[in-house]
This record gives C-alpha cells, sequence and structure tokens, in this order.
C-alpha cells in the first residue's frame, strides 16, 4: 500500500514535468513565430511597403534599385539590432530578477542601464566623441557601475534586497548626472544625447550585429547552461547550498553574463526602457512556474523591442523612438507592481 502510494507520487510528479515542460515548449514556439513575423514586417515596410518577394531576392543579393538601399542599409541592420537587443535584454533582466527573487530587480531599475548612460553621455557631451567609441564607454560604463553595486552589496554579507536598494540609490545619482550634463551641454550636441537617451534603432550600422551577436551567444548560452541552478536558487541560499550548489560560483557567473547582454546591448541602440523589466514577469505567466523561462523571456523581449517598433514608427503621424513606446508600455505595470508590493508590506 505504501509502496502504492510512491509510486503514485513519482507518477504525478513525472506528468507535472511532462506537462510544463510541453506547455514551456509551444509556449516557445509560439514566441518564435510571433517574433518570425515581427521581423518580417521591418523588413517590408520602409519608404515604402515591399513584397515578400522583392524582400527575398535583395537579401540574396540581388540589386533591385531604391529597395536595396532601403532593405539591406535601413530595415536589416533595424530588424537584426532589434532581435538581439530584445533578447539581450529579456534574458539579462529574467536572470537578474530570478537571482534576487525580486520583480524590481531589473538592470533599468538597479543603475546598470544609467551606467552606460552617463559614459555615452560623457562621451557625446564632454568628449566630443561619436560613433563605435561611444559604444564602447557606455559598455565599459555598465560593467563598471555593475561591479560596483555587486561589491558594495557583499559587505557585510550579500543580501538581494541590500543589492536591490544600492542599485536604486546609485541609479538615482547617476540620472542626477546625466541631468547634470544636459543641462552644461550645448545645446548643438542635446538632440544627439537625448536620441541616444531614448532609446533608439535608428542607425544601427550593421558591423555592430556580429560583435553583438556573438556576445549573445556567449553569455547568453551560459544563462541558459546554468538555468537548472537558477530553479534551485530560488529556493534559498540554504536550500541552494544543501543541494551542493557552489552559490558564490553560479551567482558570480550568472550576474556577469547578463551584465555583459545588457551593457552590451545598451552600448548598441541605447537604454529602452522597461524591456529588462517586463520580459521575465511575461514569460514566467506564459511558460508558468517551475519551468526555465530564459528563452522565452529572451523573445519576449524580442516581441516587445520590435513591436513597439512598428508602433512607433507606423502607428503616428510622429516617428517615435523604441524606447518612448516601451516607455509608455511599462510605466503602468511599474505603478501596478509597486501598489502591490506595498499592499504586501514586502517583495511581490
Amino acid at each position: 500500500m505504501i509502496l502504492s502510494t510512491k509510486e503514485n507520487n513519482i507518477n504525478t510528479l513525472k506528468n507535472g514535468y511532462r506537462c510544463r515542460k510541453l506547455r514551456a515548449g509551444l509556449v516557445t514556439i509560439f514566441l518564435m513565430i510571433i517574433t518570425f513575423a515581427l521581423s518580417t514586417q521591418i523588413l517590408v515596410n520602409g519608404t515604402s511597403r515591399y513584397p515578400l518577394e522583392v524582400v527575398f531576392r535583395v537579401l540574396m543579393g540581388e540589386e533591385i534599385q531604391g529597395a536595396s538601399f532601403v532593405i539591406r542599409t535601413l530595415n536589416l541592420p533595424r530588424m537584426l539590432a532589434g532581435l538581439l537587443v530584445g533578447i539581450s535584454f529579456g534574458i539579462a533582466g529574467s536572470t537578474f530578477q530570478t537571482i534576487l527573487r525580486n520583480p524590481l530587480a531589473s538592470p533599468d531599475i538597479i543603475g546598470i542601464t544609467a551606467g552606460s548612460s552617463v559614459g555615452a553621455m560623457v562621451s557625446i557631451l564632454i568628449l566630443n566623441l561619436s560613433g563605435t567609441i561611444v559604444s564602447i564607454i557606455a559598455l565599459l560604463c555598465g560593467i563598471s557601475i555593475a561591479l560596483l553595486i555587486y561589491m558594495l552589496s557583499k559587505v557585510g554579507g550579500f543580501s538581494g534586497a541590500k543589492l536591490i536598494l544600492i542599485g536604486i540609490g546609485i541609479q538615482a545619482m547617476l540620472n542626477s548626472v546625466i541631468s547634470f550634463l544636459l543641462l552644461k551641454a550645448s545645446q548643438y550636441d542635446i538632440p544627439a544625447a537625448y536620441r541616444w537617451l531614448s532609446g533608439s534603432l535608428n542607425g544601427v550600422q550593421l558591423t555592430s550585429i556580429p560583435k553583438l551577436f556573438i556576445v549573445l551567444i556567449i553569455f547568453g548560452s551560459l544563462i541558459i547552461i546554468f538555468g537548472k541552478h537558477l530553479r534551485i536558487l530560488e529556493l534559498g541560499e540554504e536550500s541552494a547550498i544543501t543541494l551542493g550548489v557552489r552559490t558564490d560560483v553560479v551567482r558570480l557567473v550568472l550576474v556577469l553574463s547578463a551584465v555583459f547582454l545588457i551593457a552590451f546591448a545598451t552600448s548598441i541602440t541605447g537604454p529602452i526602457a522597461f524591456v529588462a523589466f517586463l520580459s521575465g514577469p511575461i514569460a514566467i505567466r506564459l511558460v508558468g512556474y517551475g519551468a526555465p523561462n530564459e528563452l522565452a523571456a529572451g523573445l519576449v523581449g524580442a516581441i516587445l523591442v520590435l513591436g513597439a517598433d512598428l508602433i512607433g514608427q507606423f502607428a503616428f503621424q510622429t516617428r517615435f523612438p523604441v524606447g518612448v513606446i516601451t516607455g509608455i508600455l511599462g510605466s503602468p505595470y511599474l505603478l501596478m507592481l509597486l501598489i502591490r508590493i506595498n499592499r504586501r508590506g514586502g517583495t511581490a
């Protein structure tokens, strides 16, 4: 009788695992289809709408007057940047939120993207730099700020809540620095600075895409490989150590991987608001709790960026950067989350 009960429990657990795995697989395929559809829409829409046949011929190398320049030089880099940056933001944001077990632990809430923004503002407004060097400085500043936040949070014992509070404080300080730089800047430099701060796919060069792809493959793969440890870390520090997880090593690898993803993506397009913040919670709702959601979060991030770019470019008479649209989408969720946390008197 006891053996039969144990077998039933084991079968129930196995069936539950298979159902979660099937659901995660189906959701991931569905998100891939949406991502592909949005990517195609960005390729076919430009100064005029091009048939899919024309787009395919141009991508295969054929020269078609008018279409070749728009599709290869404007639309293709825009689509690839939106796709790769969205995946990077989504995976990185979900990783931070899972490690720290708090939906507020997003890179654009705890100061990492603000660090990249300060680096870019100094480059543009003070050093009068442009192009690739601005991206490099933004990347280095983002990584430096992330390491500073992590090291400060380890003083007296690591705590997720401590890291979030330190990050929010540093973000406020960095935003003040950005405001000061904008006030003191020449009026001729301010449009370029605001264009970068708003988060935009405009002007992304095809030469930046291979580097972004390599960074995503390396650090995104590390996060997915260590995904099983993320599930264990959600149980808490003591439980993870009991189960044999080297928490300091795992946390460091995951945090550094997420930081490189978010900092490099930000250095290419600027800080696209709330994509990292929204992707993880949406992915969890779709995939379900207990299932790996890193890939789903990345696809949700890509959908948010690509969809917001299409809305910003074609839904209004005035064209808006993608970061403006994602900011409009993310602000209500942030307010709702803060209200929920306040009512519960703790983390959501």
